[in-house]
């Protein structure tokens, strides 16, 4: 999504661009819709097969079984005006035609599913108890940001589209839930104790615990193969300026996601360490299936902001390795439980749209280099 239209989490990337636009069109310049390097090989991805063909589709998580998957998309083909959560087997899709199965309420606004243990049950989180209409879009000045609507709270539906379960009621954001390997536990980001901080709660939403405390935004947060560690992405204010800066946007339910780091830290709260230390925006983490790496998306090789390129990165922060080079938009990365795939989003093969698409293909740890 676009960061004048401010969608909390479909591509970060495409805010970027999309406010360049406005700068290009306000010079009086004209500027295509960036799709760089095209024919460049990406060793590590292996058989790529599209699975979507318009909108903005994004946040795409694989069944426990890896036969299906659950993500977010406001196709407007899809009588869509904001973003909605959708499942489906995969073998279904690869073709414009297909459309899968609405598993939100179609009220609202909604962010970040993943299935629950047994692939029956997906969770999600959704404005709808607010409103029925798509929430509004904050006034922010043209500068980069994200609401962070104080109306989400986080489901569990049936494939039906049933709600069956209301995990959280508390006041303020809540949502960006994902389910360990073991499927006893959902960590998840919160503004209830004041800041954006991941929180855990048991499978069934009890026993809430905070994990962390460090100002900045806390999210997106991953559990490790042996569910021991979560992979996340900060951003951490130091200077006075920027500290004002954020807990200004944060009492008007924003953040400016321009300055991210990817950090680890083990489920008890304990060990917090930062990953990356690069600059920019890094994002979008996941775990290697051997649990030594982590795979997430970064702009901070580029001059201009809206380059995203997946990366990938020992846990120690060592042998940088990039993954993707084509296209101008890559991000939120998954491997499926059994390691053989990788899903993410890209804008590659959009026809000069600003559409995002998801892409699946089978993961190679081997290379020609």
């Amino acid at each position: 999504m676009k960061k004048i239209v401010l969608i909390l989490t479909i591509s970060f990337a495409l805010n970027l661009s999309a406010q360049q636009d406005k700068k290009d069109h306000a010079h009086g310049h004209a500027r295509q819709h960036p799709q760089k390097n095209e024919n460049i090989s990406e060793p590590h991805l292996q058989n790529l097969k599209q699975l979507t063909f318009g909108g903005d589709n994004a946040e795409a998580y694989f069944s426990f079984d890896n036969s299906a998957i659950v993500f977010q998309s406001n196709n407007k083909a899809w009588g869509l005006e904001c973003d909605q959560i959708f499942w489906t087997p995969l073998y279904k899709m690869g073709s414009a035609d297909y459309k899968p199965d609405l598993v939100s309420t179609g009220l609202g606004r909604t962010t970040c599913s993943y299935f629950m243990p047994g692939d029956s049950l997906m969770i999600y989180a959704s404005t709808h108890l607010g409103a029925n209409e798509c929430p509004p879009v904050p006034e922010t000045t043209g500068a980069y940001l994200w609401p962070i609507y104080a109306d989400f709270d986080i489901f569990i539906a049936d494939k039906s589209g049933k709600i069956v379960n209301q995990l959280t009621n508390e006041t303020g954001y809540d949502a960006e839930a994902t389910v360990s390997p073991d499927g006893k536990s959902i960590v998840f980001t919160s503004t209830r104790s004041g800041d954006l901080e991941l929180w855990i709660m048991d499978i069934d939403g009890s026993n809430p615990r905070q994990i962390t405390n460090g100002l900045g935004y806390d999210g997106g947060a991953f559990f490790s193969p042996d569910g021991k560690k979560l992979v996340f992405r900060a951003s951490r204010p130091k200077s006075e300026e920027d500290i004002k800066k954020y807990k200004d946007y944060l009492s008007k339910n924003l953040v400016a996601p321009t300055n991210m780091e990817i950090y680890t830290v083990n489920v008890d709260g304990s060990n917090l360490k930062q990953v990356t230390h690069l600059g920019k925006a890094n994002w979008a983490p996941f775990y290697h299936p051997s649990g030594k790496k982590i795979i997430f998306s970064s702009n901070h090789h580029s001059d201009r902001g809206y380059d995203f390129q997946l990366y990938m990165i020992d846990e120690d922060g060592s042998n940088l390795e990039q993954i993707t080079f084509n296209s101008m938009f890559n991000a939120f990365p998954m491997f499926s439980p059994d390691g053989k795939k990788l899903i993410f989003s890209s804008n590659r093969n959009n026809g000069g749209t600003r559409d995002t698409n998801l892409f699946i293909a089978d993961w190679s740890d081997e290379t020609d280099k």
